[in-house]
Order: structure tokens, then sequence, then C-alpha cells
């Protein structure tokens, strides 16, 4: 009997040491990356494939999610774009078992190098254009490529050097003069000196004294502290630790969002990792200096941003601000001195002390030195993370960096700073973004989001949207914000809904003026911004809703006027069947007629029409 022959090839596996990284930020689960990751561990499974999958941070790409990176040792770094389930079999058998890229899924191939710079060299998003036009990856250098979870990673990347550094051959007023000389400003929104904010905390001798890390991120649009707790908790935490050391400080807490369950867990995550290697709790690395850190969960009142606010919020209180002096330098947190600054100033302090002052100094404009984060949302094509030196302009972020505006529309303005934040014209789109050229522009630095509008938005429908969002956001201690707010607010409903006069325009200028001089905090005191930016870039939109009763990008519904163009009406009567409140009469016989008194303006009609006959 002819002995059987065995026809069937045998398949290649995997190759030693293969990796998957998963993006399983809060922007990867919710693009799905939850499902994509159960489908590699079943198709792992089912192709007997040995692979270690890594959940990773956010790159920035947001616009791409889920991201999925393949790491097959001696090889580049593939990662793939919009991944779902059902890429997920193909990505497997011809990437991770046969070792050919797919290359229609592929965003990038990854080239190793130095990570301060983004490795994602043949992506538009991380382009390195000539100078003041690119990316410089410093403080999220380590998003998106380390395991967040992992701090044998993050001490791979050089973590905790700038501490050992410190603990061990610097003393606190030195630590203290290196941030100073850096010129490293706060990233929380109001721009002071980081050095002068921790000398001045210093000076004040206390038994106790505290370390806080704003992360109560919330402005609408802005995803900056959350992307950097998920990707880099150790970077905060090392900068809080050096921080705490300077100014002799015995604890600390990082005051987070409860919104924010994925950063909340793996900050507490990230603190006893710190503990166990001794980076963080008693006798830190054998130097007799002790810091112990707490995560405290906020319950999402904007307010709460401001120091004092956040302060009382920490001591159980209801967060709303206080009269100073005493600042909280001096007096803040239980009454002792207290050093506030936010997660991304945090993170730029390892760089500082890992690479010196005048490295750091050498990075953005003679006032604003390193780079900002921002967050781009909005019609821009590539909504996600940017790190941009200072000094960037709006035109290289919005158009090099953003790709520009959807649907091929027009740039109209970029919000900048949050819901306090202002709105800038196409006209200033080549102005600088530095603390001072913002000031200057009427817009604040903010946080750092980034909202960009298209040629389709209403400036004073946006400015009554932000308006209202401060108004209900205010804690209502003072008068100024609490009353002031309210009126501006009214003001702004009755423009929108054709009601308003122009000497309305007068008077919220003048609110503006009186709201932010004579507001407690901070939120009232920029909560008009958007009001007198959108009046002093966009007046004529404001006369036109006052005057002609027009809102020129038919936003506003209250001033919609529907007619029906006789010429372009074929009687196909899909008008008079779709409107819900037979605003529309009129068969193949007779004219089709619009009853305007019977119009409640839903739009239907408008929609249905397939020969734009209804304008």
């Amino acid at each position: 009997m002819a002995k059987k022959i065995n026809r069937s090839v045998r398949r290649k596996s995997a190759a030693k040491g293969t990796k998957i990284m998963i993006g399983m930020g809060t922007c990867g689960l919710g693009a799905g990356a939850k499902g994509v990751l159960e489908s590699i561990n079943e198709g792992l499974k089912k192709q007997k494939l040995s692979v270690d999958i890594v959940p990773i941070g956010c790159i920035g790409l947001c616009t791409q999610e889920v991201l999925v990176d393949v790491i097959i040792p001696g090889r580049t770094r593939v990662t793939y774009k919009n991944v779902g389930q059902d890429l997920v079999p193909q990505i497997l058998e011809e990437h991770v078992r046969d070792g050919n890229v797919v290359k229609k899924h592929a965003l990038s191939q990854m080239h190793y190098g130095d990570n301060s710079c983004t490795p994602y060299k043949d992506l538009p998003f991380f382009d390195e254009l000539e100078v003041n036009k690119s990316q410089l990856k410093y403080v999220t250098g380590n998003c998106g490529i380390i395991d967040p979870d992992s701090i044998d990673e993050y001490i791979a990347q050089g973590g905790y050097l700038a501490l050992k550094k410190v603990i061990s051959t610097m003393t606190p007023e030195q630590v203290v003069n290196e941030v100073s000389k850096s010129g490293l400003r706060g990233r929380g929104g109001g721009g002071f000196s980081a050095g002068w904010k921790w000398g001045s905390t210093a000076k004040y001798d206390s038994a106790e004294k505290y370390i806080i890390c704003n992360a109560d991120e919330g402005d609408p649009g802005a995803f900056m502290d959350r992307s950097l707790l998920e990707g880099d908790p150790h970077a905060v935490l090392e900068g809080m630790i050096i921080a705490g050391y300077a100014i002799k400080a015995s604890a600390g807490y990082l005051y987070v969002r409860a919104e924010y369950p994925l950063a909340v867990k793996r900050l507490r995550h990230t603190i006893a990792e710190a503990e166990k290697r001794n980076f963080l709790g008693e006798n830190i690395l054998q130097s007799g200096y002790n810091f112990h850190l707490a995560v405290k969960e906020g319950a999402g009142a904007f307010v709460c941003g401001e120091s004092t606010a956040l302060q009382f919020s920490i001591e159980g209180k209801r967060g709303m601000p206080r009269t100073r002096p005493p600042q909280s330098v001096e007096a803040g947190l239980w009454d002792k001195p207290t050093c506030l600054n936010n997660v991304e100033t945090f993170a730029n302090v390892p760089l500082i002390l890992n690479r010196g002052a005048s490295w750091f100094s050498s990075i953005g404009t003679e006032n604003s030195k390193g780079t900002k984060i921002f967050s781009l949302t909005g019609k821009i094509k590539q909504a996600g993370l940017v790190e941009v030196p200072m000094g960037t302009t709006i035109r290289d972020i919005v158009f090099s960096m953003g790709g520009g505006i959807q649907k091929r529309k027009r740039f109209k303005a970029v919000q900048i700073g949050g819901p306090s934040g202002g709105c800038i014209p196409e006209s200033l789109l080549d102005s600088p973004v530095d603390f001072e050229s913002l000031k200057q522009a009427g817009a604040m630095m903010g946080s750092g989001s980034f909202v960009v509008v298209d040629e389709t938005t209403c400036m004073v429908d946006m400015a009554r949207f932000f308006l209202d969002f401060c108004a209900k956001e205010s804690c209502g201690k003072c008068p100024p914000c609490r009353i002031g707010t309210t009126l501006m607010l009214e003001i702004l409903n009755r423009i929108t809904n054709g009601e308003g006069e122009e000497k309305d325009l007068d008077l919220l200028e003048q609110m503006c003026d009186e709201v932010r001089t004579m507001s407690l905090c901070g939120l009232g005191q920029s909560a008009p911004n958007p009001v007198k930016s959108t009046i002093r870039y966009f007046r004529d939109e404001y006369i036109s809703h006052i005057r002609d009763k027009v809102c020129p990008t038919a936003t506003c519904v209250a001033l919609h006027r529907y007619e029906i163009v006789p010429d372009k009406c074929t009687k196909c009567l899909l008008c008079v069947k779709n409107c819900p409140v037979e605003a529309i009469t009129g068969s193949r016989q007779e004219e089709v007629f619009l009853h305007k008194d019977k119009c409640i303006k839903c739009n239907l009609c408008y929609e249905k029409c397939n020969f734009m006959a209804i304008k």
C-alpha cells in the first residue's frame, strides 16, 4: 500500500518576542479597543501564537483609533489605523504569523531612535517640517510608546533618573533655582512661574506643607491632562515628588475628575508601584526624605479648577473660592503652605532636571519657554493631541498638524483656552501661540483646548454656548459672576432669538469689563472672554442678528425663515407629506404653499426636498 503523503503546509509561528500594542486610552476604548483586544486574544489562541499584548496610552491621533502596533524583533514597528474586530484576523495571519505588513491598513512604520521626538516619522500629523512647524514630543514622548502600568518600562526610558539626581546631588534650593532658570510657567491657565511658586512656598517654615496636582480638567474639548495621566502617569508622579523635595513638603494630592476612571485607576496603580520601588513613601531612596501621595476624586465642578476651591474640596468642604490674601503658598490646604500646579507642569519637571534649565529655555519664545500640549477638536480633519514649541503659529497647528478644515469649508475661528478663552479670527492665523500673544489677541492659553470652527458656525451662538456653560458652573458666591453672567446670557439669548437691540452691544461690552474686574476668582474674571472677543472680531454677525434679524450661518433657529421657490418646485409633495404640523399644503394640480404662521421651523421640509425648492 502506497504511503500517504502529507501535503499540508507547515504554518510559521510568530517570531519570538513579538509584541502587539493596543491604544487603550479613553479615546481608544471609545472607538472599540476592548472588542479588538478580545478578538486578538481569541485569534492568538486559535492560531496558537505566543505574543505579548501590551495596552498603551494615546499617541495623539485620536481620529485614527483604534490603533494597533505590531513589533517584531529586528524589524520596524508598524502601526495600523482604525482597527476593527473584522481586521484582526488579517493582521494576525499576514503580519504577526507570516511577517508581511498589511500595507492597505498600515498607518506608519516606526523608525527607532530618540524617543524625545516622535518616532512616527512617516505621518503628516507628526511630520518634522521646518522650524516651528513640527511637533516636539517631549512631555508626551512616552505616551503610546510604553505600557503606562509598567514602572520597568518607564525606568527603561530614563524614568526616575531626575529624582535620583535631585535626591543624591542637589539641595532643595538648587532644585528651585534650576526650575526658575528654566522659565517653566504653569500650564494650567494663569501661566505663573513655577519656580516662583515653588520658592514662595519653600520660604515658609512649617512642619506640614503640601503639593497638589490639579487634574480637574473641566474644559469642554480638553483632554490633555487625561491623556498624560493615562499614557505616562509616572512622569507626573516623579515631577510631584521632586517638587515636594524642593519645598520640603511631606504629602501631596492628585485632584482628578471622577469622570476619568481610567486615569484614576492608573494613578493608584502607579502610586503603589512607586512605593514598592522606594521612589515614594518613607525614606525615599535612603535619603531620609518622606513623601506620600493620595488621589482625591473631584465631583465634576468646573469651579474646582480654581486653586482655593480645589483645596476646600479636598478638605471635604463645598468647592468655592476664597478671598486672598493669604495666598495658598502661605496658607492653603488646611491653612498650611501649599504649592499647586497642573498635570502638564509637573510632567515637564523631570525633563528639566535631566537635561538642564538651559536646554528647556532654548525651546519656545523669550517669555514662554518649552512646549505646550493642545487638544485639537472641532471642524478639523485630524482631531487629537499635539505638542508644539511655544510660539508656533495658529496656522501651523490647524493646517500643518490638524490637516485643515473638514469638507473643504473655510476656516473661521479657533477658540483657545476653554469656555473662558477667546475666539481668534482668520486674520490672526499667523499669530504665535504663547502667553503674551494670546492675551493681546483677547484669548488665553488656558489648559490648552483648541476648538476650530468653520464658516458654518455662528459666532454669536458660540459665545452664547460658552457663556451658558460658565453661568451654570458659577459657584454663586460672588454677585458679579453669579448675576453678571446670567444677565449677559439673557442678552445673548435675546439676540439669537431675534429680539436684540443695538444698545445691547454697548451693554454687553460694559458688563464684560465689570464682571472681569469685580469677580472673585478666575472663572468669573475670564467668563466674558468669548463674548468680548466675538464682539471685537465678529461684530458684523451681531449687527446682522440685531438689525436684519438674520443669522448669516442659519444656525439660530429662531431666525430661520422658510420659503418655497416656485420655479424650482416640481410638486413632488415630499414637503407636504413630511411636515409634522401641516404647515405646507398643495397638490400636483395646485400651488404648494407654506403657511408661515403654522411653521415650527423643524427643518424637515428643507432636508427632504431633492430639488432645492425650499430656501
